[in-house]
């Protein structure tokens, strides 16, 4: 009777374990996120700032000139893909399993039009634009690390027609985090404090303006990109590497 007891308990704990490991991979994705659009948002102070921060995390010695390891960007990004496939299976245990729970859910949300439950609804949708186009942005940066900089990243913009693709995981993935990490705080209760319903009014506004401010980097980033790849492909300079020397291509 007590190791049946003892059984129920430590299945009992299984859902609270995956929540955590699902908020803890979804933490680390959201950060990861933020700091990667902060570092490829450097093409907006210029070409050569954004070739520095290439070689940088290549693990350049000395960054203003040739070498780094693009090997390590390729681990990195596999590294982030299994991340990535792992908060996504934690995070399939709560979508509805059939047509049926699909149908109920959606009666709910209309008649409750409960807030949270619309944010949980746009998270899903967008969770599953980026499970198909983060995927294969991971592999393409996974398999071309070596071509990774202002002009060959441009390339793949818009020679290489992967503009939509960009855009459209851009959004989908700023939404997502901002949705994601709001919704970490409240489930958690960090920064609670003593009036919870005012903290959370001040958490969305916080939410807003990160959602703002990050999609509006991304555009500005995004337009800079296609904005070279456009000038390189009438120049015919596609596929050749930006150099920092004189700050041309060769």
């Amino acid at each position: 009777m007590k190791s049946l007891l003892d059984d129920q308990v430590r299945k009992s704990r299984v859902p609270a374990r995956l929540d955590w490991w699902q908020s803890a991979t979804g933490l680390l994705l959201g950060l990861f996120m933020w700091t990667h659009l902060l570092l490829v948002s450097s093409i907006l102070i210029s070409k050569d700032a954004m070739l520095y921060v290439t070689r940088l995390l290549e693990g350049s010695t000395n960054p203003s000139e040739e070498g780094g390891h693009p090997i390590l960007v390729s681990g990195a990004a596999i590294a982030i893909f299994v991340l990535f496939v792992v908060h996504a299976g934690l995070a399939m245990r709560k979508f509805p399993a059939n047509w049926k729970q699909w149908r109920t859910m959606r009666s709910h949300m209309k008649m409750m039009k409960h807030g949270e439950t619309s944010q949980w609804w746009v998270q899903a949708v967008t969770g599953f634009i980026m499970f198909f186009l983060g995927s294969a942005h991971l592999i393409i940066i996974a398999s071309n690390a070596d071509k990774i900089g202002p002009g060959l990243s441009s390339d793949r913009f818009w020679s290489w027609g992967l503009w939509p693709l960009y855009l459209i995981l851009l959004l989908a993935v700023e939404v997502h985090g901002a949705i994601g990490l709001y919704r970490l705080v409240i489930k958690w209760g960090i920064f609670d404090g003593k009036d919870p319903r005012a903290t959370r009014r001040r958490l969305k506004k916080i939410k807003t303006g990160l959602t703002i401010f990050f999609i509006t980097l991304g555009l500005l980033s995004f337009a800079a990109y296609v904005k070279i790849g456009m000038e390189r492909a009438e120049n015919g300079q596609v596929g050749q590497r930006y150099g920092s020397e004189g700050g041309e291509d060769h």
